[in-house]
C-alpha cells in the first residue's frame, strides 16, 4: 500500500506532497519552511530517501535543496535546469525506487518551463497518480509566459501536448496532483474542484477538449499579470535558496517605529482591516496576515526595503513570518506586538478612516450627477479580468498590485475604495490613507452592488442597474 499525504500553503496557492511506502517516501515541490514536510514523514514513520522537482519555480522558494540536505536524501531536478547546486539531474524515462513495489517515472512535460517533468507514482509497475507541477492542472494548465516573453507562445503550444501525452500515457483513473492552481498566480485558471483524475480532465480541460490553435488563443488571451517578485523567485531557486532563518525579528519601540517610517520603509500592520480602520499608525500599510499576505505583500514592495511588522500577537507574527519566507522576504527588520497604543509615541494619535457598504456608496452617489464637485471618487482596485465583468458606472481602474506606483493618477476628492470582496480594497485604503488621501473602503461584496442601486455596467451584456 502507498500513501500521498499533502501539504497546502493557502495563502500561495499551492500544494506539496510527501508519497511513499512502509519505510519511504519521496517530496515533491516542497516548500521552503521543510518542518512541515519533516514533521508528517515523522507523523508516517518514513524516511524521505528522494527530493524532487518538477520545474524551477516561479511563484515560491523552494525547500528542497535544504530538505534534501536535511535528510540526507537524493535530490533531483530536471536535466536542462540551469542551477547552481550539485544535484541528481532527471530525464524523460527515468525510474526512481521509492520502495518496495513503488517507483517514480519521470515524464518530459515542458510548457510551464522548457524543462519541466512530471512524476508518475506506479505501484508494482501500474500508474496510481502523477503529479503534475505546472503541467496539467485541475481544469485548467500552468500559465507558459513565466519564462520569457519570446517563448509564450512555443511553450503554450507545448503545454497542449504535454497535456495530451499525460492523458495518452495514463489510465483514467490516475490522480492528477498539481503543485499550483488553487489560487496560485503560476495557474492560467482557477481550479475547477479540489481533486480530480486523468478521466476527468479529458472531459473538463480545454487542453485536452479543444485543438492546439483554439486551446492557444484561449490561454494567452486569458494572460494577467505576472505578480512583480516573480522576478526573483526563479534566480533564487537556480542559484540555491539559503537555510530559513523563523527565529524571531528584533523587537521595535514607538521611536523606532517611527524612524523607519521616516526613512521611508514600510511598515506593515498585520491585523485585520476593521481593526486597521478603526486605529493605526499613520503611514503604515495594512496586509492582513489572514489575507495573500505573501503574495500582494511581495508584489508591491520594492524588493529588497526593509519591511516592520506589526501584529496583535506573537503567533500572528511568527505565522506572517512564515508566510513571508516563502517568496524570498527572509528577515523583518524588526517587529512589535499589540496594538496602535503600544506602537505611537506619547501624544501621538492613532489614524483612522471610515469603512462603508455598497449601499453607503449608493447613497453617496445619489443626486450628485457626474461632474459635480460633491461627486466623490469610485476606485476599484480589482483585477483587468474581474473588471471585465462588470464594473460601477465612473469608476477609476488601478489593479491594487499597481497602486502604489500609479497613486498620483487617482483624481482629487474623497476615495470609495472596493475590489470584490473587500481584503483588496483594505490594502488600497491604507495607501491612500498613507498619502494622505481622504479615503474609505467598501468592505462589501462585488455581487451586492446592483442590488445596493449602483449602475453596474457589463462590457459583454450592456448595462445593469437595479436588479440586473
Amino acid at each position: 500500500m502507498f500513501f500521498v499525504e499533502t501539504i497546502e500553503i493557502e495563502g500561495l496557492g499551492n500544494r506539496h506532497y510527501l508519497a511513499g511506502g512502509a519505510r519511504a517516501a519521496v517530496a515533491v515541490d516542497p516548500p521552503r519552511d521543510i518542518d512541515q514536510v519533516i514533521a508528517a514523514a515523522a507523523r508516517r514513520g518514513v524516511r524521505i530517501t528522494h527530493v524532487v522537482e518538477t520545474h524551477i519555480h516561479n511563484d515560491y522558494v523552494t525547500g528542497g535543496l535544504e530538505l534534501a540536505r536535511v535528510t540526507g536524501a537524493a535530490y533531483l531536478v530536471p536535466a536542462a535546469a540551469q542551477v547552481s547546486f550539485a544535484r541528481e539531474p532527471v530525464r524523460d524515462g527515468d525510474v526512481i525506487e521509492v520502495d518496495a513495489g513503488l517507483t517514480l517515472r519521470a515524464l518530459a512535460t515542458p510548457g510551464h518551463t522548457p524543462h519541466h517533468t512530471a512524476y508518475v507514482l506506479q505501484e508494482s509497475g501500474r500508474p496510481v497518480a502523477a503529479f503534475t507541477g505546472g503541467s496539467l492542472l485541475i481544469g485548467t494548465v500552468g500559465r507558459p509566459d513565466l519564462v520569457e516573453p519570446r517563448l509564450t507562445e512555443q511553450l503554450a503550444r507545448a503545454q497542449h501536448a504535454s497535456a495530451h501525452r499525460l492523458a495518452a500515457e495514463l489510465p483514467d483513473d490516475a490522480s492528477v496532483l498539481p503543485t499550483h492552481g488553487f489560487g496560485s498566480f503560476c495557474s492560467s485558471g482557477q481550479a475547477e474542484g479540489d481533486a480530480s483524475t486523468i478521466g476527468r480532465e479529458k472531459t473538463v480541460n480545454a487542453a485536452l477538449s479543444q485543438d492546439v490553435d483554439a486551446f492557444v488563443t484561449g490561454l494567452l488571451a486569458g494572460l494577467e499579470d505576472v505578480p512583480a517578485y516573480y522576478a526573483h523567485m526563479g534566480p533564487a531557486n537556480a542559484a540555491g535558496p539559503d537555510p530559513v532563518d523563523l527565529t524571531a525579528p528584533a523587537r521595535a519601540d514607538a521611536e523606532e517605529i517611527a524612524a523607519r517610517l521616516a526613512a521611508g520603509e514600510w511598515v506593515v500592520d498585520l491585523r485585520s482591516r476593521v481593526a486597521y480602520a478603526q486605529g493605526h499608525v499613520a503611514g503604515s500599510f495594512n496586509f492582513e496576515a489572514d489575507g495573500k499576505i505573501a503574495t500582494y505583500l511581495a508584489w508591491m514592495i520594492p524588493w529588497g526595503k526593509p519591511v516592520t511588522l506589526l501584529a496583535e500577537t506573537p503567533r500572528q507574527l511568527a505565522e506572517a513570518q512564515r508566510e513571508l519566507v516563502r517568496v524570498g522576504i527572509d528577515r523583518p527588520a524588526a517587529a512589535a506586538t499589540g496594538g496602535p497604543a503600544d506602537w505611537l509615541r506619547p501624544g501621538e494619535a492613532p489614524a483612522s478612516f471610515r469603512r462603508a457598504v455598497f449601499a453607503d456608496l449608493a447613497a453617496e452617489l445619489d443626486g450628485k450627477p457626474d461632474g459635480s464637485s460633491a461627486r466623490p471618487v469610485v476606485l476599484d482596485v480589482r483585477r483587468d479580468s474581474e473588471r471585465a465583468g462588470g464594473y460601477i458606472e465612473g469608476s477609476v481602474h488601478i489593479p491594487v498590485h499597481l497602486l502604489h506606483q500609479r497613486i498620483d493618477e487617482v483624481p482629487a476628492g474623497t476615495v470609495w475604495v472596493h475590489c470584490a470582496g473587500g481584503m483588496r480594497a483594505g490594502i488600497a485604503a491604507s495607501l491612500l490613507d498613507a498619502a494622505g488621501r481622504d479615503v474609505i473602503a467598501v468592505d462589501d461584496g462585488f455581487d451586492r452592488a446592483v442590488d445596493a442601486g449602483l449602475t453596474v455596467t457589463r462590457p459583454r451584456f450592456g448595462r445593469a442597474s437595479g436588479a440586473a
